[in-house]
């Protein structure tokens, strides 16, 4: 049973049934499990938002059994704050729960001024774990993620980088993100010949997005890396948002960098023909978008970003039918021809 003080809002107690609510994936050949639905805080957690919203959509999301919240460096806005929004959540809330949460945290984008401040430098990389651990009042992150490939800096010194924070114990475990098939499996061979536990990548897939189905999954299965994949709902089009048109409000309404109208205009019928599938499958067009990732087996985990508890409660709804037949997975596959 959970008990809420409402008279106090520090009063938390999260619901004993959290590990009932949700499902769980081996990562890669790790020992770790990861609940099929994690939480990102790339928005929404920063300083221009509603702390006591952050708030309860991190309790909301444990007591749901989501037990791995996901950041980088430069989330925010500004850079920093979505890491010092959830280390105050963590020391009110959550601090005697430590043990039983996987906490991740990356650094590869523009994040301080000078020649310093990005990519994939010694210097760089543990820099970055060092700020994080301090805005977030942690002695360790469980996994420590290098953000992007960096062109220009020799892809040893990126992993003997990861090697030295994991074995310094600042994390427990090394992951990448948008390697492409070569430079994860490149990056694997140098981590494995360190002995250093490498279990990890994060990359971008939804139905929009569908590249690490060239080479990426078969590789990933080949190493034991697990994947997690991030913007599942391709910014928001995969939502009953643009059912019916680009409404103002909406980010592609707004033109937004990562998510413009002339992006989404071309998609529209798609999506409609998509939320077809959905209604006949008893869900909304987003809880399917998810449902159709956890068809795959390589993938560990679903990370999803949300402004509200409601929000994060409809996605998690997505479990409830994470099955396709194959008459579904064939129509999908000619709407996103």
């Amino acid at each position: 049973m959970k008990v809420h003080d409402k008279s106090n809002p520090q009063s938390y107690i999260p619901s004993r049934n959290r590990y009932n609510e949700m499902k769980y994936r081996r990562c890669g050949r790790s020992g770790i499990l990861l609940p099929e639905i994690s939480l990102g805080l790339w928005h929404n957690f920063g300083y221009a938002d509603n702390i006591l919203v952050a708030r309860n959509i991190i309790r909301r999301a444990f007591d749901l059994g989501i037990t791995h919240f996901d950041l980088a460096n430069n989330y925010g806005p500004p850079f920093g704050a979505a890491e010092e929004t959830l280390g105050m959540i963590l020391r009110k809330d959550l601090a005697q729960y430590r043990d039983e949460l996987i906490i991740s945290t990356k650094a590869g984008y523009d994040m301080w001024d000078g020649p310093y401040g990005e990519w994939g430098s010694r210097k760089y990389l543990i820099a970055s774990i060092d700020q994080s651990l301090k805005r977030m009042g942690l002695e360790y992150v469980d996994i420590f993620y290098h953000h992007r490939p960096d062109p220009d800096t020799p892809l040893e010194e990126t992993m003997w980088a990861l090697d030295q924070i994991v074995k310094q114990g600042k994390a427990l475990y090394a992951g990448i993100s948008s390697y492409n098939p070569e430079q994860t499996s490149q990056a694997a061979a140098i981590l494995r010949d360190l002995k250093t536990p490498f279990i990890i990548h994060q990359a971008n897939y939804s139905l929009f997005d569908r590249w690490v189905e060239n080479g990426l999954l078969g590789t990933l299965e080949k190493e034991g890396i697990g994947l997690i994949a991030f913007s599942p709902l391709a910014q928001g089009l995969l939502t009953n948002k643009y059912i019916n048109g680009i409404p103002e409000e909406s980010r592609a309404g707004k033109d937004m960098t990562y998510l413009s109208k002339k992006e989404v205009e071309p998609t529209l019928e798609k999506v409609k023909a998509l939320n077809q599938i959905a209604e006949k499958r008893g869900q909304n067009l987003s809880q399917m978008a998810i449902a159709w990732l956890l068809k795959e087996k390589s993938v560990s985990s679903v990370l999803v970003g949300v402004s509200s508890v409601a929000q994060l409660e409809d996605n998690v709804a997505a479990l409830d039918n994470t099955t396709f037949s194959k008459k579904e997975l064939t129509l999908i596959d000619e709407i996103m021809k």
